[in-house]
């Protein structure tokens, strides 16, 4: 049996992007390929899972809507996944960094390329770049993506959160093809 190592399972609002606001139950898988520093997840917590004992941890929450984050969950997330979420009733959302191939099947797909890697997909739902001062804008070229958000990088830093923010704004402004995404979640102090 199939097994996929999940750092936590829990039911929130979408914080980020075009679906901002919306319930979500979130899996998200512990492992990456990339190592950012801004990143928040706990690359060493995680608990050994059949599909089946994910979706029996799903089932418990109202919404029918998922999203597949981590970490990367294109370093785990296959077709035998996406068919028992789909067979129990879920649209399925993911977040990748976009070097590794997705399985058919994903509803949404959200690729957030980070620097010095190596981009393999070209096609998504949209586009959202943590904005670091980097030359973002040859992945409009080489993303095909409706929707292109930048987003702000923001850390914990002596215990209190800072981000780029107004750098951000002033981009967006300048660049009007990208919208600004806020972690919604982090502002409002939820999950």
């Amino acid at each position: 049996m199939k097994s996929y190592r999940v750092n936590e399972i829990f039911y929130s609002l979408q914080g980020e992007g075009a679906h901002t606001g919306r319930p979500a139950a979130f899996v998200r898988f512990s492992g990456c390929n990339l190592r950012c520093p801004f990143c928040d997840t706990d690359f060493h917590s995680f608990t050994t899972m059949s599909g089946e004992e994910i979706l029996r941890q799903l089932l418990d929450y109202p919404t029918r809507y998922v999203v597949l984050t981590g970490g990367d969950p294109a370093l785990q997330v296959d077709d035998d996944l996406v068919n028992l979420l789909h067979q129990a009733g879920y649209t399925i959302a993911i977040e990748t960094n976009g070097t590794h191939p997705l399985p058919d099947g994903i509803d949404w797909v959200t690729v957030s390329p980070k620097e010095e890697s190596t981009v393999v997909l070209t096609h998504a739902d949209e586009l959202k770049v943590v904005y670091i001062g980097q030359e973002v804008e040859h992945y409009t070229q080489t993303i095909d993506a409706p929707q292109h958000f930048l987003q702000p990088c923001s850390q914990e830093r002596d215990g209190v959160l800072t981000d780029n923010r107004e750098e951000v704004v002033g981009y967006c402004l300048q660049h009007p093809h990208w919208r600004l995404s806020l972690q919604m979640h982090k502002i409002l102090n939820i999950r």
